[in-house]
């Protein structure tokens, strides 16, 4: 009998422990998902030329037919360089074969810049593409319409043409946050995979103003210096190539307003026991606002960068090169300052790191309408602002966050009016059966545009709110808050709205 016992307890000790261990592993998920690069003509009003439209998408399918996401549009040619848009996605798919489909959707945002006819910013831009399915990409082409409608002249029917490619993520839920996760039991799980290498970097950047470049009434600087605020986030295709994103807004030197969207590649080359890399980067994008003359607002960034280990996945990185023209028209020799973030993640094998173990980390993105009371102008009558804001949030710890974000003028009269703006947040532990989070954060940076008095562009943004989820990964939050330019007369209480995603994704140790 007391063996009995004896054999029985520790069966049932057994299946306690491995229950307990399968439980320790949260499942290993995949969210399908497309990048996407597009371009239009735009016919715009009066005399002006057409103004070259080029947009970077990312959308989340929701199911094997519809899709949402979000998209940053930017001038490239024509005489409206600084016009810049963010704004939501949605559409359907339809294949009519393995390799046709036909794709349907419309974008809403907000924004506008250069002088142009946008009225308060809010835009349509609905579509109907025909696509065709290569082995890692896609091309579409159609007919689009775009409309700026709040008191805007730019009402335009063009065709556009796209270049799709599939960026699914793994991930696993948000509840799962911070969890550690032993070496060993992840090797007998599904992350048992090859590990993808993503860096974030916040920056401060000058952009010393050189040769011919003059502003927008066709005075010539006199070696004037740009301070811009922004982030960078860099995806690895293996050890040493990557590609990267790169966004920058002024908040010094001239008239607030300046901005610039870059999307690149690069290499890097590790030394000193992966201690110090330099890398080399090549950018193409968008710039222009501040009065500074981009004409029609295409850039090119070449750029090298040295980083040195400061602090486990921390590095300080800095940087020299330039931000122009192909033609010089604009040339400016860029110097800046970062603190950068290495993360191995969703996977334990890597050919030149051994890993250790393992912790989830938490990854948020919102889309919220924010309204600012009584935004002041610079001539303009105070009246209210209103824009859509995207905000992207890394959790570094289980009740601390980093947090970036843009948002862009949509109803108000202030259709050039824009933010890049980080900061760091707080957050409690859900509440009331796991239902509700509450929150403080502090984000400041750059903004400027739209008549809205900024001075030379820093802002200050404070707020709190609450967060309500709906299922998981998806909740509704708004916040309350007060925004203060320095140097400049805004000075505003604002409310926001929006709608949550988050998730969870393995860092490696």
């Amino acid at each position: 009998m007391k063996k009995f016992i004896l054999v029985l307890v520790i069966l049932v000790s057994n299946q306690f422990v491995t229950a307990q261990n399968e439980a320790y592993i949260p499942e290993k998920k995949t969210q399908k998902a497309f990048g996407e690069i597009d371009f239009m003509s735009i016919n715009l009003p009066k005399l002006d030329p057409n103004m070259g439209f080029t947009g970077i998408h990312y959308n989340l399918f929701l199911n094997d037919w519809s899709y949402a996401g979000v998209g940053i549009y930017g001038a490239v040619s024509g005489n409206k360089g600084g016009f810049f848009t963010l704004g939501v996605n949605a559409g359907i798919k339809k294949y009519l074969s393995d390799k046709i489909f036909v794709d349907a959707g419309i974008h809403f945002g907000g924004g506008g810049g250069a002088a142009a006819p946008d009225g308060g910013g809010a835009f349509i831009l609905p579509h109907v593409n025909l696509g065709y399915n290569f082995e890692n990409f896609s091309v579409t082409s159609g007919w689009s319409y775009v409309n700026f409608f709040d008191g805007g002249e730019i009402k335009s029917h063009q065709l556009n043409f796209g270049l799709e490619f599939p960026l699914d993520f793994e991930y696993t839920d948000y509840e799962s946050l911070e969890r550690e996760l032993n070496i060993y039991d992840l090797k007998e799980s599904d992350w048992n995979t090859e590990a993808s290498k993503l860096s974030v970097m916040l920056h401060v950047n000058t952009l010393k103003i050189k040769g011919d470049t003059k502003d927008t009434n066709g005075n010539k600087y006199n070696g004037e210096t740009i301070g811009l605020a922004g982030f960078e986030v860099a995806s690895y295709l293996d050890k040493n190539w990557f590609g990267f994103v790169k966004v920058d807004g002024a908040f010094k030197g001239i008239k607030s307003g300046y901005m610039d969207v870059f999307l690149g590649a690069g290499y890097q080359l590790s030394f000193n026991k992966n201690r110090t890399n330099i890398l080399a980067k090549f950018g193409v994008g968008a710039g222009g606002g501040g009065g500074v003359d981009t004409k029609g607002g295409f850039l090119i960034y070449p750029d090298i960068s040295i980083e040195q280990k400061i602090f486990e996945d921390l590095y300080l990185s800095v940087n020299k090169g330039f931000v122009m023209s192909p033609d010089s028209h604009f040339l400016t020799s860029s110097f800046g300052v970062g603190i950068k973030y290495y993360t191995h993640k969703n996977g334990i094998i890597s050919d030149d790191i051994i890993f250790s173990e393992g912790k989830l980390k938490g990854l948020e993105f919102i889309i919220k309408q924010d309204m600012y009371f009584n935004a002041k102008r610079d001539t303009n009558p105070t009246e209210n602002l209103h824009q859509i804001s995207l905000q992207i949030n890394l959790d570094i710890a289980k009740n601390f966050y980093l947090a970036g974000q843009t948002s862009f003028a949509n109803f108000g009269n202030a259709g050039a009016y824009a933010e890049g703006i980080v900061g760091l947040g707080v957050k409690t532990n859900p509440i009331f059966n796991q239902t509700t989070t509450f929150f403080t954060q502090v984000l400041g940076g750059a903004a400027g545009g739209g008549n809205i008095s900024t001075g030379e562009g820093l802002i200050i943004k404070p707020s709190l709110g609450a967060e309500y989820k709906l299922i998981n990964g998806l909740s509704l939050r708004t916040a309350l808050g007060y925004v203060k330019a320095d140097g400049g007369e805004l000075s505003s209480l604002f409310v926001n709205l929006g709608i949550k995603y988050n998730f969870s994704f393995l860092k490696m140790n």
